[in-house]
């Protein structure tokens, strides 16, 4: 072969590989999603790259940003209560999308909080999110299922540790001082969600994701309007899954998952701080420089392995349907030393009585968590700490960890040594809650437009816990050490009753409908 034919085939070659290397790179397509009937924007839409398992999900005003593999052609957009919409992304670098809304649920019955309805007949806003809905994977908080899933709600992950909570905010922030929290009603009982459960990092944590049928979020003045000013902030109605009459079926599941962090910060090495100190440094310094070589955050991180086991079993005996469920939980943090054992366990039954017109629903949730909290102080430390120190003394001071001294004590200026601050604080809770309910509706049977509801309920729980760190730890060292047990109980006790009263106008195309009640809750709150 000639040297000018070589010359071409080589061009030829690496033209070939940069139209390759070119077709491969990832390219950024921005957008807005917006809803037809007022261009509004939709929060929440999943934004998937047509063909992979790319995506991402609009931000509070509708708007997005997607990097996606050379090649791709087209964005699928889906969201609850639209239909799913392709769109072509074919020599475009920006798209703005309207979607269509669905009217297939019209005629679904709708929970809310005087009862079922259909959502044809609704006036407020409500969005409602199904199990064949729910978020996929290992969870171990309710409201984790419908992350995503519903415009308007936003929900923001407090941190990675094990059962942490979540931020829950129903169309965005409308107080500054109060609480911005939704209230949450869980099978017709409204639970205690603004001042938590001591020892519980997340008390709706406490309620097995694996028992829950649905959600239906009330957005509007008509939430206020059946619970007042706790409504302010929107409400969330969780109902559990229920018993089906026929035989007993058997249902397990079981999920395993090990867990990393994904990005670490940044930081120098051992060696790269020793060259800066020695080169910038002045004596003194450079005099309390070490010899090791430590990675503090590879130290405190790991490798988390979580493990979530549920049985269940539905049937019926008679005209008593029943579902019966038993989970077990156990998830540890990406952060050492912390951990999350729960086991959880709930009995429905739901009879049809006096030929359907009186229907009962006997409800009960029960749940004990063991609880491990690690201190997330050793996050910002591992960060501050000198690479070059090693991670224990010589003798056993500080319970045995390096620590920077002054006048022979830990210096209270300085970083303490990151798994001294893991290690030397036990920081345990065990929690038990349950949340039971009898509801009774009664439709007259020589009256049958008016039907009566009476539910009683109860939601119980207690917390305690021990916060222990030795005197010799430098983290309480000037303190004496640390040994604060607590202890709460809290009992939230429920009556409602109301009388509905409901009639189709067929000649109208209308439907009249009249209701009067009483409710009666009591919050009680104990602490030794």
């Amino acid at each position: 072969m000639s040297l000018k034919k070589l010359i071409r085939a080589v061009g030829v070659i690496m033209l070939l590989l940069v139209a390759q290397i070119s077709f491969a790179q990832n390219r950024t397509i921005t957008g807005k999603v917006q809803d037809p009937k007022d261009s509004s924007a939709v929060a929440g839409a999943t934004v998937s790259a047509k063909g992979t398992r790319v995506n991402t999900q609009t931000s509070s005003d509708g708007s997005f940003s997607i990097s996606v593999p050379g090649g791709t052609t087209a964005l699928v957009i889906t969201s609850v209560g639209y239909a799913a919409q392709e769109v072509s992304i074919e020599g475009r670098s920006s798209v703005e999308v309207w979607l269509v809304i669905t009217n297939t649920t019209l005629n679904e019955v709708v929970v809310t909080g005087y009862g079922s309805v259909r959502r044809k007949d609704l006036t407020g806003s409500i969005a409602t999110v199904g199990v064949k809905d729910f978020v996929k994977g290992p969870l171990t908080s309710p409201e984790q299922l419908i992350n995503g899933k519903v415009p308007g709600v936003q929900i923001t992950t407090g941190g990675g540790a094990p059962g942490t909570g979540s931020r829950i905010r129903v169309r965005g922030t409308s107080s500054l001082s109060a609480s911005n929290s939704p209230l949450i009603i869980i099978d017709g009982v409204p639970v205690d969600q603004q001042s938590g459960i001591s020892g519980a990092a997340n008390p709706l944590a406490l309620i097995n994701p694996n028992d829950i049928e649905s959600f239906n979020v009330l957005k509007d003045a008509s939430a206020t309007s059946i619970y007042g000013n706790r409504a302010t902030n929107g409400v969330i109605i969780i109902t559990t899954k229920k018993g089906k009459s026929g035989k007993l079926r058997l249902s397990f599941s079981t999920q395993n998952s090990l867990s990393v962090v994904g990005k670490k910060v940044d930081m120098m090495n051992a060696e790269e701080f020793r060259t800066l100190i020695n080169g910038k440094g002045n004596n003194s310094q450079k005099a309390l420089l070490g010899t090791a070589t430590t990675d503090w955050q590879d130290l405190i991180y790991q490798s988390a392995f979580g493990t979530d086991n549920n049985i269940s079993a539905t049937g019926g005996l008679g005209k008593f349907p029943y579902r019966a469920s038993l989970g077990y939980l156990r998830q540890s943090g990406t952060l050492r030393t912390g951990s999350l054992q729960r086991v959880s366990t709930s009995l429905n039954i739901n009879p049809r009585l006096l030929k359907n017109m009186l229907k009962v629903d006997l409800n009960f949730k029960g749940t004990f968590t063991n609880t491990q909290f690690a201190n997330e102080g050793a996050i910002g430390s591992a960060a501050f700490f000198d690479p070059t120190q090693a991670v224990n003394r010589s003798d056993n001071r500080f319970g045995g960890y390096w620590e920077w001294l002054n006048n022979n004590q830990p210096d209270g200026l300085a970083p303490k040594n990151p798994m001294g601050l893991l290690n030397l604080r036990e920081d345990k809770s065990n929690v038990t809650r349950f949340v039971t309910n009898l509801q009774l509706d009664y439709t007259l049977p020589f009256f049958r437009d008016m039907r009566i509801n009476v539910n009683v309920g109860i939601d119980h729980s207690k917390g305690e816990g021990t916060i222990f760190i030795p005197d010799s730890a430098a983290m309480a060292y000037t303190r004496g050490g640390v040994n604060n047990q607590y202890e709460q109980t809290k009992n939230n006790k429920l009556l409602e009753a109301y009388v509905n009263y409901g009639k189709d106008l067929k000649k109208l195309r209308s439907r009249v409908e009249a209701m009067a009640g009483y409710g009666y809750q009591d919050f009680m709150r104990e602490s030794p």
